[in-house]
Parts: C-alpha cells; structure tokens; sequence
C-alpha cells in the first residue's frame, strides 16, 4: 500500500470507493478486492462501454448482426470487459439498442459486483446499495448525507480551498504592477487612490538586473531597471514599488465585470449593471480552466464579494468542460513525426510517407507543431465554408470528450447543408424552388416537425449538439422527397439551424420573404402530442434474447403489450409446450417471457 499512498491527494490516502474512482479501481482490481457500488450509472454510460468493447454497429450493419454475435458466443471473454456469460446472453439486445437488458441483467451485475466491468464509473447518477438514501441523486445526496452526519454528531460540512500563492507574483515585465509601496522600515502600505491606476513604465531593456560584482546586490526583476518608476517619496521617506507583477490575474479575473458596464469612466462597473447581469449563466472552458483562469477568477470575485463589490457569492451558474480537438499524428520506423500532408493510407488500411514509400504509424494526438499535425481552420472554411466547419465541430462527438479531427469527415456536414439550400433554392434557377407551398404539413411531417423540435431544443440544453445535428438529418431526409414541402415547416425548421449554421439559415429565412432577422424570433416550441409516435416497435424476449418484435400503440398499457407479444406467430410457436413463470413489461420498451 505504501507506493498508492499519494501525499498532495486530497488530506488521505485513498479515496476509498473503488466502483467509482479510476485508481481506486484498478488497484482493487489488481489485488481482487471487493467493491460495493454506490451510484448507478446511466443507460448511456452501459451502452458505450460495450460499443467501445468491441460492439460494432458498422461490422453489424456489413455482416449482419447474427455474425457478430456468434463471434462474441465464440469468445472466451467479453472484450467489452464484461463476463462472457452476460455479454453472450444480451449481444442481440446490445445491437438493436434495446434498453431492457441493461435495467434485466446488467444493473444488477454491477450493483452485486461493479468488478465485473473494466472501468470505474465516475459521472453522477443516482445512489444504490446505500438504504435510505438509495434513488437519490448524486448532487442532493451528498447534501443528505452531510446533514445526516451533522444530525448524528459524526462530522461536519466544510469547504476547502486550495491557492498556490507563488503563481500570482512574477518576475517579468509584462502583467499588472502591484499597486503597493514598500517603506524603508519594512512596512507595506497600499496606494492612494487618487494615484490609481498604476501604470507600467516604458522600458527598452526588459533583461533582469544583474547582480553587482563589487556589491551586496541581488538580481532584481526588469522592473528594477526603472529607476525612477520604482522609488516614490511618501510622507517624506523614500519607498520602493513593488519589481514583481502579476501574471494578468488581476485583469483577466474580472473581465466579466467590466463587461457588464464597458463605458464606464467613472468605476469598474455600477452597482446597477452588476445587480442585472450577475451572475454569468453559463461558461465554457477546457478543463484546464479548472485549475488555472477558472479557479482564480472564483477567488478574485470571492474577495470582490466580501469587500461588498459584488451582489453574488459564485460569478458563474454553470461550468461546461469541451474536449480537447485531436488530430492524427504519423510515426516513421524511427519514432520520428512526420507532417500529416506527408501520409497515404494505401487500400490496406495501412499508411506509408508519399515520397518514402516507408511505413507509418497512425496515433491519434494532441494538436501540436512538435506532432505536426496542426489543422488550419482557414484551409477548411475556405473549401467548405464557415457553417460547415462550425457545424462539423459540434457533429464530431460529445461536447465533454475529446476527439480527433478527420478531415476527410468534413464533406458529410457539407453534403447537409447543401440538401438543407436545395429545400428552398432551386439549383438551376437560382430562384426559390417550386415544390415549397403554403399548404399546412400533413401528419407525418408534422410528427416529424415536432419530433425534431423537441429533440433539438432538448440536445441543446443539455450540450449535446452531436445528437442534434443528427435528428436534423432525419428531418432533413425526410423533407427532400416530397413533392410539395411546407414553407412553415421549412421555416421552423430554420430557427432550429441558426444556432448550428447562422449564415445559412440567415440567407435562407431572407429568401423566404423576411425582412427582419432571424435572430429576433422566439424559438419555436413542439406540441407534445406531435412529438411522440403513434406506433413503436417494442422487442420481444424470450428469457433474455430477442426472438420478435411487435407494433404497438405508443401508449399501450402493460396487459395490451403481453397481449401483442403473445399473440406474435414467433413468440406463439416459441413458447409451445412450456410454461410461462414470469413476464416483464418495460412500457414502450420491452417485453421479457420468462418460461421453462
């Protein structure tokens, strides 16, 4: 234990929650010991650990699914990290993206032994194997079981904070001069403020001062060169300013103040800004941020709050973290990077240096001169244009997750966006197109319209414009061959484009005889009814493995939803000759027969 023992961690040696922190993990895992999960991860986190295991939906769609399930049959072991037995029995439920199995088999899997999988889940959830406090959310029971300690004597809430000092005072020249003299006793004293803002000196040689040979002289910041700048007489003594500055800290840590009141001339900013803008309600940041703009900016506005300059204790409401851009990066034989123009995949899959012909080793890297493999934004936007780089950004994968740029992808979006001009511009012409019509959109479209909307407008709360984009391309699919397209429709659907690729949806909606930009406009809200199908399909299992599926009414209750999967050919056939002991229903979802 002694080597897991990290000292800077936290104020203790482990976390000690090993379903549910990446070291803790793996080292119970090392040493085979036992782990209680006590949060519950989502559907979605299940789902992509087995996608990224080795559950392929292009290998599927290529050889059909019943190969890809033998080849996990096969398989001594699951390679999505799975036991073999659970993988197996579910593979076909996994591919046709049933959400059953997860709620039947693998929840309980993990609850029992989150060992089972092959990484610890580390978002937030909902709480399990904790008693009363089980179904809570992660966030409130935390909150819980603070108040609870509290309640019962065996502990306290706090809150700690951690500021490496040294990181705010700089021996440079380039940053905020601090507004302080430094007296002749040793005392510190703090600006008038008439004398405020305290400005730089105009220097030529930003070199440090270099210590004396024939003298009790220490080096000084390029600061000390300033001789005049940095000795002031006060109240008849002579005091020194201060040589270092701060790394911009004191500027950039409340920028967000200054932008609620730009043209003030007279204070940072009025009371009355402040009260209307703060606090911010959202801010985007790479999670670098975390511990560096992010954290100080938290402190500056803490401080700002205690003087009683602020009205809000936190500056921000909510934190976003984007994933880092990656790119691919290429190895020659040598290890030795090679430029990205310099590689050609050959039909093989493989890669080799288009002058050498020697082979390459494609990685998947950070986005850097030393990998040469930087991406140019300007190359990209001037091919395809701006929305379309825009929108590819936010089509590539979660906003949280990294991932690697390809440019290759990149026509994909184009291809959209020119489907989405053709809806209302006809190409030959030039002029709007002719299948574009005032008549109302019949029920089909406007399922399809509403579905959309709901989908769009509720990806974009929750930052998931990947998903998004792609409910777009249905309803852009959809539209293209009918006949006669809905202007409404097609208008409706532009306010939900603009946020993706403003250009476009501004000149189509211009197009379309609107004077008034789009941007003015409320967006627009779906009809509930609308937005749900009339019919789904709802898989049909039998102890655990899909045999059939049913058409049933989108809000068919649970006795009409056996009644359908008892009454299937297959399942009817299937269970001849045995008897039925149990039958699970997930309204809408899945219907499981348990027989023997």
């Amino acid at each position: 234990m002694a080597d897991y023992v990290l000292i800077s961690y936290g104020s203790g040696a482990i976390m000690a929650v090993p379903a549910h922190d990446t070291r803790d993990f793996e080292f119970a895992k090392q040493f085979d010991l036992p782990m209680v999960a006590v949060v519950r991860p989502d559907d979605d986190w299940f789902h992509d650990l087995l996608l990224r295991g080795g559950l392929d939906r292009d290998y599927c769609a290529k050889h059909g699914k019943s190969a890809l399930v033998e080849a996990i049959m096969d398989s001594a072991v699951s390679t999505a990290g799975l036991q073999a037995s659970i993988i197996v029995q579910d593979a076909r439920a996994i591919l046709d993206g049933d959400p059953g199995w997860i709620e039947q088999v693998l929840v309980p899997a993990y609850t029992e032994d989150p060992g089972i999988l092959m990484e610890a889940f580390t978002g937030e959830s909902v709480a399990i194997n904790s008693e009363r406090f089980d179904g809570v959310p992660t966030a409130e029971f935390i909150d819980q079981i603070t108040a609870w300690l509290e309640e019962n004597g065996l502990g306290r809430g706090t809150v700690n904070y951690k500021l490496r000092d040294w990181i705010f005072s700089r021996q440079k020249y380039w940053g905020e001069p601090f507004p302080v003299l430094h007296g002749p006793d040793g005392e510190t004293v703090g600006m008038d403020e008439h004398d405020l803002p305290l400005e730089l000196p105009e220097m030529e040689d930003f070199k440090a001062t270099a210590a004396a040979e024939d003298a009790d002289t220490l080096p000084e910041p390029p600061l000390g060169r300033a001789k005049e700048w940095i000795t002031v007489e006060k109240d008849g003594k002579t005091h020194r300013r201060d040589a270092n500055t701060m790394p911009q800290w004191a500027g950039s840590c409340w920028y967000y103040l200054r932008f609620c009141d730009p043209n003030n001339d007279v204070e940072g900013w009025s009371v009355m800004a402040e009260d209307y803008w703060m606090p911010v309600d959202l801010y985007v940041g790479g999670a670098e941020h975390a511990v560096l703009h992010l954290l100080y900016a938290r402190f500056w506005h803490k401080v700002l709050y205690d003087l009683g300059r602020v009205s809000t204790v936190e500056p921000f409401d909510k934190l976003v973290n984007q994933g880092m851009i990656q790119a691919f990066a290429y190895r020659d034989q040598r290890g030795v990077m090679v430029p990205a123009d310099k590689a050609v995949e050959a039909e093989d899959g493989k890669f080799a240096h288009v002058e050498t012909g020697g082979p390459l080793t494609q990685v998947i890297a950070k986005i850097s001169k030393s990998l040469k493999n930087v991406v140019r934004p300007d190359e990209v936007i001037a091919e395809f244009g701006a929305d379309t780089f825009r929108m590819y950004e936010m089509f590539m994968g979660p906003i949280e997750a990294s991932k690697p740029w390809n440019t290759r992808d990149v026509p994909g979006v184009f291809r959209l966006l020119n489907k989405i001009w053709r809806l209302v511009v006809d190409e030959a012409t030039g002029e709007l197109s002719p299948a574009l019509t005032d008549a109302q959109p019949d029920e089909d479209l406007s399922r399809m319209l509403h579905k959309t909307l709901k989908k769009v407008g509720q990806d974009v709360e929750a930052f998931k414009f990947n998903t998004a984009i792609g409910q777009m391309f249905e309803f852009v699919n959809h539209v293209t061959p009918l006949q006669k397209r809905p202007r409404s429709a097609i208008e409706t659907f532009l306010l939900l484009l603009a946020p993706f690729a403003p250009h476009l949806a501004e000149e189509l909606w211009q197009r379309l005889g609107h004077d008034e930009s789009l941007a003015y406009h409320r967006w627009p809200e779906y009809e509930a009814d609308l937005a749900r199908d009339k019919e789904v399909e709802v898989p049909v299992q039998i102890n655990g493995k899909v045999r059939s599926r049913v058409m049933v009414p989108a809000e068919a209750e649970d006795e009409a939803l056996e009644s359908a999967a008892r009454s299937d050919p297959k399942i009817a056939q299937a269970l001849e000759g045995k008897t039925v002991r149990k039958v699970i229903v997930v309204k809408g979802r899945l219907v499981n027969i348990v027989c023997g």
